[in-house]
């Protein structure tokens, strides 16, 4: 095999890798592929059909090379629906033609617009069809048959409970007991629900039960037959082919952008274009074949990256042992209980009401978004529960954009009226109102801090100024950042940037200041960006700063010793509000404090930290670390990716120990994924190495000196703070109590002073 093959076979396949990623897939796919047709009311084959196309067909196709489609359960109440009304062979169909519709959408690279919908309406949608789900099979786990609606459900409920079970009862709940214990116990890199459905079998098989079981054809398309046309209105075709293709798709493009978020070093980010052109594929085959719809799934996906996989030959491989196995085997699968695939859906539905979702919505004040669009989906269906989220996004949103604060205020004998938000014709009846209240002839300041003016507001602004300076007032207008009144009063067709002392974006990356930088600048050169920053500092912000670098300039006497990672997104000085003077700083690859006596000798760390606290007499050092950090994905890949870095490789053996304590403690509840959750064992584990320095632990045990963990999460921008005795990250409080308020220390804070009040 030539040099080129060799490489063109590691992109498609990892082997040491992939082979048995692809195996721990497979083994969460067979029951839940099972379960998912059963619920839906398919034929059996329907859902190992659409295990097998969306390993292969979408795995070849698709531009997530780690995510992992099949069928899926946010589909079950559509499909259900939609075979009740047009039966199998039609419902083949308009999954063929909402895999169309999605190649379509794919190729005209519409992929990025389906992320515009509001998660809250996701969340709240995919929630919804795990209630009615859970509601519905958990009459068969009962040994019910299921109502006509989520509410006939719930109502049939209690005289359910009630009835006599059967043996397929106990199973079922066997079942959901195996489920919930078993991912508690030392064995959970085993998949749960293939233990909990092999345990079902196993009882009913030794037990000789005579219960209702999978009833699988010898061949998997031994019922096939060309997809037919439905029999339905054209309009009510239409709404089910753009159902279908939506919500997988959907569903699809929210599962890569999660999934980009915990690949491994190395692996590219996903094309969402060729993603959804690729769902729309698998869901062409799948349709033709006699299979359910094919979207990329959650739990399928996670476990691949979470068993290792590097490149689509996971994904591809595990459709191929669906295959061998449903050819193989299927007197094996027959002797699997209905009520314990039943009973898999009733947990798999459950799951889908995700409360970190919930949690991470209630800061954006849009769980009212999430409970409206559930509840829709319960009592009216999924696309009207759907459409009553979005109205309510739409409405919310509206009224954001037309929320304004005016505040005003007398001073020294002049009103002072402030004006925030977005100043439309919504606002002119508030704002017209609150300016007829200012006396007439009064000395008006009138300061507008607005994004945007439409001609309304300003021509109610400009009739209240030209009639209150005809009475003997005056008004002066102060606009803080884009000048939109003055605008207005020259004609110009759009506001000018306002002159400042500085760019009120100061804080952002060149590349978003690029429309304040000269034109010659686009082209320009790393080093000629980094002059062209430092002439804007010249002639804006040192002269600003001049006098505080003067006094510094005798003698530093910094707060804090903050030790934190190199990683350019995080800024150190940005995160906390801190100047010149502030912060003693020392970062390195990963915020690593070698521990002492460690095997890899490195005084760089220490000699800052003997340094800070001997001759500064700092009382605080603050280790910080974020998420996404590169050093911990290289810590958690083994090392592998690195193996060309040496030193860097060298470096990092001093997070051996955070990988060790990653590997015993059990997952914090603040951690998204197992890098993140890395991320902050590593804050915690520095701490500890300061500690193992007898000199640095006698002051910290003497009062003398005190250790803060921080954590910053990229993607919201939001800084946590360790609680040790919680042994969690908490969000730092919007204020501080007055009894927790400290005076600002001159030349040392005294014992007890805490860094970032929790």
């Amino acid at each position: 095999m030539t040099v080129e093959s060799q490489s063109a076979v590691k992109r498609f396949l990892a082997p040491g890798r992939d082979v048995p990623a692809s195996f721990v897939v497979f083994l969460v796919a067979m029951p839940l592929s099972l379960g998912v047709a059963v619920a839906s009311g398919a034929p059996v084959e329907a859902g190992l059909i659409a295990a097998i196309v969306g390993g292969v067909v979408a795995g070849l196709l698709g531009g997530s090379p780690l995510q992992v489609s099949g069928p899926t359960a946010s589909l079950t109440v559509i499909m259900f629906s939609l075979i009740e009304t047009y039966g199998w062979r039609a419902t083949c169909a308009i999954t063929m033609c909402a895999g169309i519709l999605q190649i379509v959408l794919g190729a005209s690279r519409v992929a990025r617009t389906a992320l515009a919908v509001s998660p809250a309406v996701v969340h709240g949608m995919l929630a919804g069809v795990g209630v009615v789900l859970a509601l519905s099979q958990l009459h068969i786990v009962l040994g019910g048959s299921p109502q006509d609606s989520a509410l006939d459900n719930l109502v049939d409920l209690p005289r359910q409970v009630l009835a006599q079970h059967s043996l397929a009862t106990g199973l079922g709940v066997l079942t959901i007991v195996v489920l919930l214990v078993w991912e508690r116990t030392p064995w959970r890199r085993v998949p749960a629900p293939l233990v909990a459905v092999a345990a079902a079998t196993a009882v009913a098989w030794f037990g000789g039960f005579d219960v209702p079981r999978v009833d699988l054809p010898s061949s998997l398309l031994v019922h096939w037959g060309p997809p037919s046309l439905p029999d339905g209105a054209l309009p009510d075709v239409v709404g089910a082919v753009v159902a279908v293709a939506l919500v997988a798709g959907v569903e699809s493009l929210l599962c890569s952008v999660a999934i980009d978020r915990m690949r491994p070093v190395g692996v590219a980010r996903s094309d969402l274009d060729r993603e959804l052109a690729g769902q729309g594929a698998g869901n062409f085959v799948s349709g033709l074949l006699g299979g359910l719809p094919v979207a990329g799934v959650i739990v399928r996906s996670t476990t691949n990256v979470r068993a290792g996989a590097l490149t689509r030959g996971s994904t591809v491989l595990h459709g191929i042992w669906v295959l061998v196995l449903a050819m193989s085997c299927g007197a094996v699968l027959e002797q699997i209980p209905l009520a314990a695939l039943a009973a898999l859906v009733v947990t798999l539905g459950l799951r889908l009401i995700d409360r970190s979702h919930l949690r991470g919505l209630r800061p954006h004040r849009e769980s009212l978004i999430y409970w409206v669009t559930l509840g829709g989906v319960v009592v009216l269906g999924v696309g009207e529960g759907v459409l009553l989220g979005m109205g309510l996004v739409a409405c919310l949103a509206l009224r954001r954009l037309t929320r304004v604060s005016v505040r005003t205020e007398q001073r020294d004998g002049r009103w002072h009226v402030v004006v925030e938000g977005s100043l439309t014709f919504l606002v002119v009846p508030r704002l017209a109102a609150v300016l007829a209240g200012i006396p007439a002839g009064a000395p008006v300041d009138l300061d507008l801090d607005v994004d945007f003016m439409d001609n309304a507001a300003f021509d109610a602004i400009h009739t209240w100024r030209v009639s209150h300076e005809r009475l003997g007032g005056r008004v002066d207008i102060d606009e803080i950042h884009e000048s939109w009144y003055e605008s207005a009063m020259t004609g110009e067709s759009s506001p000018p940037p306002r002159k400042t002392a500085g760019s009120s974006r100061w804080w952002a990356p060149w590349a978003n200041r690029g429309r304040r930088r000269p034109e010659a600048l686009e082209q320009a050169s790393p080093r000629e960006i980094l002059l062209a920053g430092v002439r804007e500092y010249h002639g804006s912000t040192a002269r600003l700063v001049r006098p505080i670098m003067a006094e510094l300039s005798m003698a530093q006497t910094p707060d804090h010793l903050f030790i934190t990672c190199v990683d350019s997104r995080v800024v150190p000085n940005l995160i906390t509000a801190s100047g010149p003077g502030d912060l003693f700083i020392t970062r390195n690859v990963g915020n690593l404090v070698p521990r002492n006596g460690a095997r890899v000798s490195d005084d760089s760390v220490m000699a800052s930290v003997e340094y800070a606290t001997s001759v500064l007499n700092i009382k605080t050092i603050t280790v910080c670390g974020h998420s996404m950090c590169g050093a911990m994905a290289g810590v958690l890949g083994g090392g592998t990716e690195i193996e060309h870095l040496p030193q860097l490789s060298n470096w990092l053996k001093h997070a051996n120990h955070s990988l060790d304590r990653f590997l015993h403690e059990p997952d914090p509840e603040d951690a998204r994924t197992p890098l993140d959750r890395l991320c902050q064992v590593n804050v915690m584990q520095q701490l500890d190495n300061l500690l193992t320095y007898p000199w640095l632990k006698h002051r910290v045990e003497t009062g003398e000196l005190e250790l803060v963990g921080m954590y910053l999460d990229l993607e919201t921008a939001q800084v946590h703070i360790l609680d040790p005795e919680q042994g969690r990250f908490l969000t730092v409080p919007d204020s501080v109590e007055p009894s927790e308020e400290r005076a600002p220390r001159k030349g040392g804070a005294p014992h007890g002073t805490t860094a970032f009040p929790a």
